[in-house]
């Protein structure tokens, strides 16, 4: 898995879950990638393998290669180490 020097997210417009994840990063001045997989091919195959052959959303990819898919508000903020 190639690792990035930025937070990936993968996602759609019209998943909440994207949304909030999203909007959750954005609330904390969090920089991201924003790669919405309806509009590009290579990036929806790129979540099946990540996600085992499913369009699992939102899935991220962090700068060192780890993934979280669907993660809570909760998960986020233990990970970046923000208040919720």
């Amino acid at each position: 898995m190639e690792a990035s020097s930025q937070l990936t997210l993968y996602g759609t417009t019209w998943c909440g879950a994207s949304r909030r994840v999203r909007l959750f990063l954005e609330s904390h001045s969090i920089p991201f990638t924003w790669v919405d997989i309806d509009i590009d091919p290579p990036a929806a195959r790129r979540v099946e393998e990540l996600n085992h052959g499913c369009q699992s959303v939102p899935t991220l990819v962090w700068p060192d290669g780890s993934v979280m898919v669907e993660p809570s508000n909760e998960r986020l903020a233990e990970k970046l180490g923000v208040p919720l």
